[in-house]
């Protein structure tokens, strides 16, 4: 457990598993959601560092990592982790990150192929009108004076236990609701990803299939029968649809850490 100078943060991080970080082998970087932190990927980590080396980071304003003057924006949090990489000497990590996290893992391999080898996105869309209707109007509401009513929830508990300064949670809840009425797409810059990507979805997600089905083909998926030989398939691109699972129990699935490791590991 460590806190990492990166970017104007004071960025807290774990390392996990004592497997040798080379380039056959490299470290896996977690990215947690919105209003969660580093333990959230508890249920999933001890597959994940059978083999490998585990770095988990809160992102900015989130659990033990205070927030910084700056608007949150995934952006931003791309150059975070890439910094973090850099600061741990990883080389080029994986990253794998789940839905806000997702966003940062996704800016992060947009922004900084040379630092990602391989990028799992979990449930995380490339438009802003990705989200169903009815989950953007609750995303609209989302102001500090909202945070009163999210104190009845467990984000608000791992935020109290673990945040620097719990009274900042108000802050964290009004640039969370600026971000997510900030418009976004990142389809352009998706087609042209020099990085192997996996796209992983809940097949209840909260989010259309039929904007699954987009965001796959911005990287070539869907297009043509791959054949008996494969030749078709999206380069070493991948999608997968979890059965049985939601947006907000998806990071915790057991298919999600055998799914994630056949794609980094392939």
């Amino acid at each position: 457990m460590s806190y990492a100078d990166v970017n104007g943060l004071s960025m807290y991080y774990e390392e996990h598993g004592d497997a040798e970080v080379t380039a056959e082998n490299p470290a896996l970087v977690l990215l947690h959601g919105g209003f969660q932190g580093t333990e959230n990927w508890a249920p999933i980590l001890p597959a994940l560092t059978a083999g490998r080396r585990v770095i988990t980071a809160d992102l900015q304003g989130h659990a033990r990592t205070a927030d910084a003057d700056r608007p949150i924006r995934v952006e931003t949090l791309g150059d975070d982790v890439a910094a973090l990489i850099k600061h741990l000497g990883l080389g080029r990590a994986d990253v794998m990150g789940y839905s806000f996290g997702g966003g940062a893992a996704l800016r992060c391999g947009i922004q900084h192929p040379d630092a990602v080898r391989r990028l799992v996105v979990v449930s995380f869309p490339f438009r802003l009108d990705g989200f169903y209707e009815d989950v953007r109007a609750q995303q609209r509401q989302m102001s500090p004076e909202a945070a009163a009513f999210m104190k009845q929830t467990p984000m608000w508990e791992l935020y109290e236990r673990t945040a620097p300064r719990p009274q900042d949670f108000p802050t964290l809840v009004g640039k969370m609701g600026d971000w997510l009425r900030t418009p976004f797409d990142y389809s352009e810059e998706i087609r042209g990803i020099q990085v192997p990507t996996q796209l992983v979805f809940a097949d209840a997600d909260m989010y259309s299939m039929q904007h699954v089905c987009d965001f796959w083909a911005l990287l070539g998926g869907g297009a043509r029968d791959a054949g008996w030989d494969a030749a078709g398939r999206p380069g070493a691109h991948q999608l997968a649809v979890l059965p049985g699972t939601t947006h907000y129990n998806i990071f915790m699935s057991p298919l999600l850490a055998p799914t994630a490791e056949a794609f980094l590991s392939a």
